[in-house]
């Protein structure tokens, strides 16, 4: 099956985890589902895909592709994103855990 980084290995791969606080699951995805379109729209963006744990379901993934860092960086700085960093703490058990990655087999 073919990933985004099969053609390039330049691009960014962003991998950023985040728990939902007990009974907040339900709340913290339709939160994270509402920020998929706007940046699937951007001008970086390639992949932004949503994943929840089969095996705890309050654990939340995003797995993302960006052409670049200065990408990534205007994405960190729009509306939707920034909202959503607002409310994070009311959903979140923990901290947001993002790792920047680059493929390299």
């Amino acid at each position: 099956m073919a990933t985004p980084t099969d053609d390039n290995r330049d691009l960014l791969t962003v991998v950023a985890r985040m728990r939902a606080k007990p009974g907040k699951e339900a709340d913290l995805r339709r939160e994270l589902e509402a920020l998929i379109e706007p940046t699937r729209a951007e001008k970086g963006c390639v992949n932004y895909d949503l994943n929840q744990g089969v095996d705890d379901e309050a654990v939340f993934y995003f797995y993302e592709n960006w052409v670049s860092e200065d990408a990534l960086n205007e994405h960190l700085q729009t509306a939707p994103l920034q909202r959503f960093v607002g409310i994070a703490g009311d959903l979140l058990e923990g901290d947001l855990q993002i790792q920047k990655l680059r493929r390299i087999a």
